[in-house]
């Protein structure tokens, strides 16, 4: 396994591969890397004769300047986590490599990015694809791993590879969860050990929903989920959302979809947590 830090090594190394036939996939990241990581991580691996992880904090996806400076970085410790799990290249770019100069593009995302996380984190799905589109022209991958507890980012980063015509093959992999259901997150270490015993009321309550949406509209479903949760003084959602899977866009009832998701925000003490679940078609 290889480190680079500089967009022409990247570039030579990975030419070179492709001079031999090699498929190259990708894993963006930005470090602080965890099991639901290594799962894209194994797959990619399994899919590609070369695997790229980047490890980069993205300053322009944060709208909370706080939140970009406590990030955790841990270089050191995600190597030793990627090496035996078949990493070929990790790429740890310094902000000054990957923006030498600012971006200023601004991509208009449609419909996708204008619902749910769109208007609550301004400029954020354009930071997001500000920085994918330049792992993807520096890495040229055959495809692309992420992660679907980030459920709507993988509808923008589609519509953000349809819009420049990139050919490179967008794979989401189910959530990985912990034992007791909490989905994975870089965020999960911020909880004190108090929050985390409650943190998994969110998974376990939106997998009672599921039970409970045959019988249910959907906004009964919508205000079981919000009010089961918003009982426990140290949660409260920001926001629950039951979408078209594709479009994002909410639904009012059942038959307005054939791919039911619902997407959730909640604050468990101060700590923003996201999860999704997928509704059977009723």
């Amino acid at each position: 396994m290889k480190v680079v830090n500089r967009i022409e090594d990247l570039k030579r190394f990975l030419s070179q591969e492709r001079e031999k036939g090699k498929h190259i996939g990708l894993v963006p990241t930005m470090g602080a890397l965890h099991a639901g990581h290594l799962s894209l991580v194994k797959r990619c691996v399994a899919e590609n004769d070369i695997c790229v992880v980047s490890v980069f904090v993205n300053p322009t996806q944060f709208n909370d300047k706080h939140d970009l400076e406590t990030y955790p970085r841990t270089l050191d410790k995600d190597c030793a986590l990627l090496e035996p799990a078949g990493c070929t290249y990790v790429f740890a770019p310094s902000v000054e490599e990957m923006y030498p100069e600012p971006d200023t593009r601004v991509f208009d995302l449609g419909p996708v990015a204008s619902v749910m996380e769109g208007p609550r984190r301004p400029g954020h799905f354009n930071g997001v694809a500000q920085v994918v589109s330049k792992l993807f022209y520096i890495v040229e991958p055959d495809r692309a791993y992420f992660g679907e507890k980030d459920f709507q980012q993988i509808a923008v980063i589609r519509e953000m590879v349809k819009q420049l015509g990139l050919p490179v093959q967008i794979v989401d992999c189910p959530i990985c969860r912990e034992e007791d259901g909490l989905a994975l997150s870089s965020r999960n270490t911020r909880l004190s050990p108090e929050l985390r015993k409650k943190a998994p009321l969110i998974a376990k309550t939106l997998k009672e929903s599921v039970a409970k949406a045959a019988g249910m509209s959907v906004k009964e479903v919508h205000d079981f989920v919000v009010n089961t949760i918003n009982q426990d003084p140290d949660m409260e959602v920001e926001y629950y959302e039951i979408v078209d899977g594709n479009t994002m866009q909410p639904i009012q009832k059942w038959s307005d979809t054939d791919y039911p998701v619902g997407c959730i925000t909640v604050y468990c003490g101060d700590v923003r947590l996201i999860d999704n679940v997928k509704y059977n078609k009723q």
